[in-house]
């Protein structure tokens, strides 16, 4: 049975730098951030149907890359992620990301810390809100009763303490 590892949190907090490291650790698959690809395809603003799209778009490439996984699949983001952007960007949860994130399950939820800097990307937007979301981030993952790591320090050491966790957890 294929274990899944989710990379979740902030903007900026190197979590597909992270997911494709421990992928490339593990000899496994890793699934990128969906939304970046769509969005880059957009001539618009995106907006609320877009995000659905976008939640379309991640749980059909977890499902395809987690038939070419080994042992482990590396997921850069999640329905959580669309989830906490969804209610704070319209005020409101749509009943559609409800009822997907009723079902959705991960057997480790990584949250890399804000201890990194900010680096500008044209599709962030909140660079200043970095521990408004963390914290946000880190209540949700509680509310679910996630088994959840937050992970911190520069590139290597982060890298050394996901593994650690990773191993803790999915390999005993």
């Amino acid at each position: 049975m294929i274990k899944k590892v989710i990379i979740t949190g902030p903007e900026s907090t190197g979590k597909s730098t992270l997911s494709r490291a421990l992928a490339e650790h593990y000899h496994t698959v890793w699934v990128p951030e969906y939304a970046r690809e769509y969005i880059n395809t957009l001539k618009r603003p995106y907006n609320q149907n877009d995000l659905l799209n976008i939640m379309d778009g991640q749980l059909q490439a977890e499902k395809k890359l987690g038939k070419e996984a080994r042992d482990i699949l590396f997921c850069d983001t999640s329905l959580l992620v669309i989830k906490v952007w969804y209610e704070y960007k319209y005020g409101k949860l749509h009943p559609l990301i409800n009822e997907k994130f009723k079902q959705f399950n991960c057997d480790l939820f990584l949250l890399p810390d804000i201890d990194l800097p900010w680096v500008y990307d044209p599709q962030r937007e909140q660079p200043n809100q970095r521990t408004y979301f963390f914290n946000i981030y880190k209540r949700e993952l509680k509310q679910m009763e996630a088994n959840f790591t937050v992970i911190s320090g520069p590139g290597s050491q982060r890298l050394k303490s996901a593994i650690s966790a990773i191993d803790y957890v999915i390999k005993t």
